[in-house]
């Protein structure tokens, strides 16, 4: 299976004033758009096979300003937790309300009023990674690296998934404004490869130039014994 490039979108002008953006239009802020510039420059060591984006236009943007030459694909599943009457909330007033404990300690329980429930949000961001893995594997081959924009709670639960560990433990998970979260599918399981990665060289996700497509291997989700050797790239 392929591999995916997990970019949060760059900071917005609700980050920066401390509010819960939601599904609301918010746009990148003058920081926000620098740090896309610069991831912008580190993506392009990997040749994407497929960019795919949450609707929300602060993932638009990003993948707009870091990368020009590639169609990005809107996928819905992508798009940020609908957080209800939290949205367009100050952070620091959510967190006296009954159900912030909710959201910190025991998520999958937390359904935001007249809003989504965070289960649910996991369930749909995790279908739509894999159902565009699948794809792109068809049609690129196991090798294809791939990029999906997105926000922090969605690729959070993402990452949960991938580490197979239950979706109350992702509070402990980061994923940064304009940060890169790499997860490699195998048949029977995936491996995170980089996570909240804002400033490392991505040389070594580019899979080996081949006189031929690789097929898929039987021990394609074996875990290397004692760890992996890493990876030079080219």
């Amino acid at each position: 299976m392929a591999t995916v490039l997990l970019l949060r979108h760059g900071r917005t002008t609700a980050n920066a004033d401390g509010g819960l953006a939601g599904h609301r239009p918010v746009e990148l802020d003058d920081t926000g758009r620098a740090q896309v510039a610069a991831v912008g420059d580190r993506l392009k060591a990997v040749p994407l096979a497929a960019v795919v984006t949450s609707p929300l236009i602060r993932c638009r943007q990003t993948v707009e300003l870091a990368l020009p030459s590639h169609e990005a694909y809107v996928e819905d599943g992508l798009i940020e937790c609908g957080y209800g009457e939290w949205e367009g909330q100050p952070l620091k007033k959510l967190a006296k309300d009954p159900l912030w404990p909710v959201v910190q300690q025991h998520p999958s329980a937390a359904v935001f009023p007249g809003g989504e429930a965070m289960a649910a949000m996991a369930a749909r961001a995790c279908a739509a990674v894999r159902r565009w893995d699948a794809r792109v594997t068809a049609e690129h081959g196991p090798d294809a690296v791939w990029l999906a924009c997105s926000h922090g709670d969605v690729i959070k639960a993402i990452v949960a998934d991938a580490l197979g560990v239950h979706l109350d433990l992702f509070q402990r998970i980061v994923a940064d404004p304009a940060s890169l979260t790499a997860i490699g599918f195998t048949p029977t399981r995936p491996f995170l490869l980089r996570l909240n990665d804002t400033g490392g060289d991505l040389a070594g996700l580019v899979p080996r130039k081949r006189r031929r497509p690789r097929r898929p291997r039987a021990n394609d989700s074996d875990a290397a014994v004692g760890g992996r050797p890493g990876t030079t790239g080219g």
